[in-house]
Parts: C-alpha cells; structure tokens; sequence
C-alpha cells in the first residue's frame, strides 16, 4: 500500500539526555541515510533560534548534508523563518540543494511566532507580515531565473533552479492570513494542524487570484510518533524527553500559534491521553497509517537516548512495514 511516512528532526535535548550534541547531530544523518535506504519516504527539518535546549538553527546545512549522503529521500524543511533571512541568501541555497539532491529539496516558509528571535536577527517583530511578503516576492523572483533590479543593482541567480519554483517552496501558517499569503503568491499551503477551515479559506482565495492549481499539505496527526514493543513501557522509560518537548514547546506560546505540537500536558498521563505524542506498538503503528495514509516517526524528540530512537526505528523497518506489505 502507499503510504507517506516522515522522518522528522529538530535536535532539540532536554538537560536529562545522555547524548552529546555532536553524536545526536551525526546519528541524525545516520538515521536519514537509513530511511533512504528503507523507503521512507520524507526527512524533515526545524528551525528555531535563540534557544537553550540546542533546537536546530541551521536546518539548510543539515539538509545539504543529508542531500550528499541519500539517493532517493526526499529533504524538507519545514518551517524556515524566512523574515530572519537574506532571502537571495536562501535562494542560493535552495538552487544549490536542488542541484545536489536532482530535485529531492522542498522548503516551507513560515512566519514565526518568537519575537526573540526576531530581536536577535534585528527583524523587525511589528512590521513582520510586510516583511515576510516582500522577502517572498524577491525569494521566488530570484528563484525564477530572471534578472532584476536589487538595491540599486542587477541580480541574477546562476545556476538557475531546474525545478519549478512552486515544487520546492510553500508557504506555512496556521491563520487565515498564510492561507491567503500562501494563494497570492500562487504557492502550496503547508498548514500547522490539519484544520479543514483553513483548507476552505486557501481553496477560496485561489479561487480569487486565479489559481488553479492550489494544494494543500496537512500534517496530518499525531505529528510525533515512536514505535515500541510495549508502549507503557517505553512511556515509563522515555516519556520524560516527550514531555520536556511538550512544554519546552508550550512556553514559547503565542496567541496565533496552533500546531500539533502544542501541547497543554503538565503530566506524563495528560500528555499520553491528549495524543499528540503517541507510542504505538507495531501493530498499532501499521492500523494507524492504514488509516490516516501517513505516519511522523521522531525518533530523537526531546533528547530520547540515540540507542532508544534506533529500537523505534528498528520496529518500524522490522515489524511495521511487513504488516503493511502482508495487507498489501
């Protein structure tokens, strides 16, 4: 059966995590290789900056590097914060990562929700939609091979992306606001939650800038999944790094912010009956993406030791994908 199944990383440790940030960076591209090699079918990355926790700040970088070690996976990253970026900076980038991976690179910009970050970088936090439309229009006008006038000078990206442009960016967001970004631009809608109004809002303003060809990208749910032989176990034994990811993520709340990552656990068993962090067993991995068609394997969530995370993977590979094959 076809299904999609997403590797998702953001490097992000709680204090209690035994790994080193160089190990859990190298085992990192030693997972991607290991998904390309098992037909996963998406790697993903996140980016945050200004943290304590070692969240993944420079997720192109680690996406170039899983382009030069992988044959067949494709690289997402998802969401870059693109007001926080040169956006020819990030052009170059993306044409050099498409070169490197024959087409296996995709990006989704997003808007971000920290005003820290934006202090940081200098961004300016009141002006950050405006921003984030106008950084978009040099982004793909740079992306479009043409040459154009730029800050008092002729700009033209060589090489020139040989994918389309609209294969490879799209635009992110939980509000009304991405959705009508996401059509204006004629780009796809990668929503943060799968929330059908905003579906409905995307298809209406395609609908009024003359888009045809509008897509929308859900997440589907639940976005952060480990495999394990006994899940009340292994939610004794890892589920401290789920809830450290949990409310790590919940203390960065903002008031437009709705993702499936947003979580309003305090305790262990909150956080398992909530269900935005599920550990399945392989059988009820393998009856879950029968039934929603996908699954979001991350493995390394919140600090989870490298030796667990490869045991889920492991699962995955050798009790999952032969239940989904015998149903085939």
């Amino acid at each position: 059966m076809t299904h999609l199944s997403v590797l998702q990383f953001d490097l992000r440790r709680a204090p209690s995590c035994p790994d080193t940030p160089a190990d859990r960076t190298r085992a990192c591209l030693e997972m991607v290789r290991w998904a390309d090699a098992q037909g996963i079918s998406v790697a993903g990355f996140s980016e945050h900056h200004n943290t304590s926790d070692g969240f993944l700040s420079a997720p192109l970088m680690l996406a170039m590097a899983s382009a030069a070690c992988t044959q067949r996976i494709v690289l997402s990253v998802s969401a870059l914060q693109l007001p926080l970026h040169d956006p020819l900076r990030v052009a170059e980038d993306i044409v050099a990562l498409d070169q490197v991976s024959r087409g296996r690179f995709n990006l989704t910009v997003g808007l971000g929700y920290r005003q820290c970050e934006y202090q940081a970088f200098g961004a300016d936090w009141q002006r950050r939609g405006k921003v984030f439309d106008e950084k978009l229009a040099i982004l793909l006008r740079a992306l479009s091979g043409e040459a154009f006038a730029h800050r008092g000078v002729e700009v033209q990206l060589t090489p020139s992306l040989h994918t389309p442009a609209r294969s490879i960016v799209f635009v992110g967001g939980n509000s009304v606001a991405a959705a009508n970004r996401a059509a204006r631009f004629g780009l796809y809608f990668a929503p943060a939650i799968d929330d059908p109004a905003l579906g409905d809002a995307y298809q209406a303003a395609c609908k009024g800038h003359g888009f045809e060809e509008g897509f929308v990208i859900y997440p589907r749910e639940p976005c952060l999944t480990l495999i394990a032989e006994d899940p009340d176990k292994a939610w004794k034994e890892l589920g401290e790094f789920l809830l450290y990811d949990a409310q790590a993520y919940a203390s960065w709340a903002h008031p437009s912010r709705r993702a499936y990552a947003e979580s309003a656990a305090s305790t262990l068993p909150a956080l398992r009956q909530e269900g935005k962090y599920a550990i399945l067993s392989p059988e009820q991995a393998a009856s879950r993406i029968v039934e929603k068609g996908s699954i979001n394997l991350s493995p390394l969530c919140g600090g989870i030791p490298i030796d667990a995370a490869w045991e889920s993977l492991q699962l995955y590979s050798e009790q999952v994908i032969p239940r989904l094959q015998a149903k085939d």
